[in-house]
């Protein structure tokens, strides 16, 4: 698993740095993978989840 990494440029105020972080974790989907991974989900509620999706 390789770390989302965002450098601050001189000057920038971190509120700058933390927006780019989250539309870079959204762009690699990584805060999704997490929210699903929160819970156990069965292999059933899986497949249940992606038939809906189609």
């Amino acid at each position: 698993m390789e770390c989302t990494e965002v450098r601050l440029k001189k000057g920038e105020p971190i509120e700058r740095a933390l927006r780019r972080l989250k539309k870079k974790l959204d762009k690699e989907g990584t805060l999704k993978e997490l929210r699903n991974r929160r819970h156990f989900e069965k292999p059933s509620e899986i497949k249940r989840r992606n038939q809906r999706h189609r």
